[in-house]
């Protein structure tokens, strides 16, 4: 079926909708029906039906939270509805909350991503409001953007990681803190440094890292000292804003793939290349016994 009849059609069950408050058979038929549809198709911009025809058909690319695959999203597993709330009006004027759930389609995953907008309801015709600016938005499931972490780096840091990305937008001041804690922890773990302060720490770790990884690592200790000491004159504020956090919360995560990923996928290298080893010298000797 082409595009142009699929359209026609919706358009039909949306003016016979209640929404549209219904049109009778003989009044389409007095009012010339086909010709009064393809004048009401005529009134939608070129932009209205792309919009229309991406809801109906896009796939969408996304990256699971849960497992971190990057995967392409179809409509069975894609839900998204927008619901006007009619209320009297506010402050706010019209408004709606927009409804976006994606299941993972990776079979050993499957977990349901979960958000709601709360955006400006743009009135379009009749009873139909379209989504406008977003006004606010909330992440329901999973509740941050952390990246699953591996079991094998140490739990003290994974729960550090995991509280400073839960509340980054909450109080980007403590996720910067503890950015800052996990990033000791990760020094002191992984190059077996520890010193009182973590400033003698990085100190100590200079010689043994690229100059850009030990400036950006000195960047989070300073900034995450923002909320974890308290300026010498209390009447000096200084903010740490969610996209700064986040940058620090960045850094943690490439310091993680750049060290314990690294290292672990070293360590299985080694251990396939040992069981290639064995595997080729118990050929050698049955092979020998056999002669």
């Amino acid at each position: 079926m082409k595009i142009q009849t699929k359209f026609i059609i919706i358009v039909a069950k949306v003016i016979n909708s209640p929404a549209m408050g219904g049109l009778e058979q003989n009044d389409l038929s007095a009012k010339g029906g086909t010709l009064q549809l393809l004048d009401f198709v005529a009134e939608f911009s070129s932009a209205r039906q792309d919009r229309v025809f991406n809801n109906i058909y896009m796939t969408r690319n996304f990256t699971c939270p849960y497992c971190n695959r990057p995967t392409t999203i179809t409509d069975p597993n894609y839900f998204e509805h927008f619901v006007v709330i009619k209320i009297k009006e506010s402050n706010m004027g019209d408004v709606g909350l927009k409804i976006i759930a994606i299941t993972c389609p990776n079979i050993d995953c499957n977990k349901l991503f979960l958000k709601v907008d709360l955006s400006e309801a743009v009135h379009e015709y009749a009873d139909v409001y379209g989504v406008g600016e977003i006004l606010e938005n909330w992440r329901l499931l999973p509740e941050s953007e952390a990246r699953t972490l591996p079991d094998y780096i140490p739990e003290a840091i994974r729960k550090d990681y995991y509280e400073a990305c839960r509340i980054r937008d909450l109080s980007s001041k403590a996720s910067a803190t503890l950015a800052r804690r996990c990033l000791q922890g990760m020094i002191r773990n992984y190059w077996a440094i520890k010193r009182e302060r973590l400033q003698d720490e990085i100190n100590d770790l200079e010689d043994k890292v690229d100059l850009d990884t030990w400036t950006s690592i000195n960047a989070v200790r300073s900034v995450g000292n923002i909320g974890a000491h308290m300026e010498r004159d209390i009447n000096i504020i200084v903010d740490v804003e969610p996209g700064e956090a986040q940058l620090l919360i960045g850094l943690i995560e490439q310091l993680i793939d750049d060290w314990y990923v690294v290292r672990e996928n070293r360590r299985k290298r080694t251990e396939e290349l040992k069981n290639l080893v064995f595997s080729k010298e118990k050929q050698k000797n049955v092979s020998t016994e056999n002669d």
